[in-house]
């Protein structure tokens, strides 16, 4: 079996990462869960249920992301596939088991966690989410012929593909950042159908006015910025 590790990005998610580290597969050798600045039992909770709990006091998503790749590139044994996931238990962690089977089976880099209308709990998704995906995919198509539908935060990749996009994003740009890496590097992908349900608390992003506007405007600003540089 490949060596596979998980990266969840958590901000006060006390009340759910256990459910999300218990529900992860076996076939997972380890799940780093980085603490990005909680002011509640997040890092308690997730050392409790199991996981390697990392801290990173710059807010960001990305900035927690990138915490946990670099905890992974000084380890000796290096994984072979890193699985990103929510610490808000809206995804079904029990299916990367099927997210991490194309790479397995098939050699394809990278897989997307597909959030599709017919796997999708009712209000799991706000207008907002909703319309920022289908605007974000639109474009992605028309200027760089891509077949992505969702910019999912559930998604697993080779460990040295990832290596190769290096990654900058540090806030809500990180999963748009990938996916037109992966295009400009002609990356193999595919997206398979994932469960989705209402998240246990209050978004920090998709929740408030301010955070669903910045989302949008980073996310449109790595459109545009690789579509000059095309």
């Amino acid at each position: 079996m490949p060596i596979i590790k998980v990266i969840i990005p958590a901000y006060n998610e006390e009340n759910s990462i256990a459910n999300v580290i218990y529900d992860i597969p076996k076939i997972v050798d380890e799940v780093i869960v980085i603490n990005n600045n909680s002011n509640d039992d997040t890092a308690k909770n997730a050392k409790n249920a199991g996981a390697t709990v990392l801290t990173e006091t710059r807010k960001g998503y990305g900035y927690a992301c990138l915490k946990g790749m670099d905890y992974i590139s000084n380890q000796p044994t290096k994984p072979d596939i890193i699985v990103f996931l929510d610490g808000d238990y809206s995804d079904y962690p029990e299916e990367l088991s099927d997210l991490v089977k194309p790479i397995i089976d098939d050699d394809i880099d990278l897989v997307i966690g597909a959030r599709i209308k017919a796997s999708r709990e009712n209000n799991s998704m706000t207008p907002q989410q909703i319309f920022g995906n289908w605007l974000a995919t639109f474009l992605m198509k028309i200027l760089y012929n891509a077949r992505f539908t969702d910019l999912g935060p559930f998604r697993a990749i080779k460990y040295e593909k990832l290596l190769a996009l290096h990654m900058q994003d540090k806030t809500y740009g990180w999963t748009i950042e990938m996916q037109l890496k992966a295009l400009k590097q002609k990356l193999s992908y595919i997206e398979i159908p994932v469960k989705y349900r209402q998240r246990i608390g209050v978004s920090k992003v998709s929740g408030t006015i301010k955070g669903s506007i910045f989302a949008g405007l980073v996310i449109l600003g790595w459109i545009f910025k690789y579509s000059i540089k095309k």
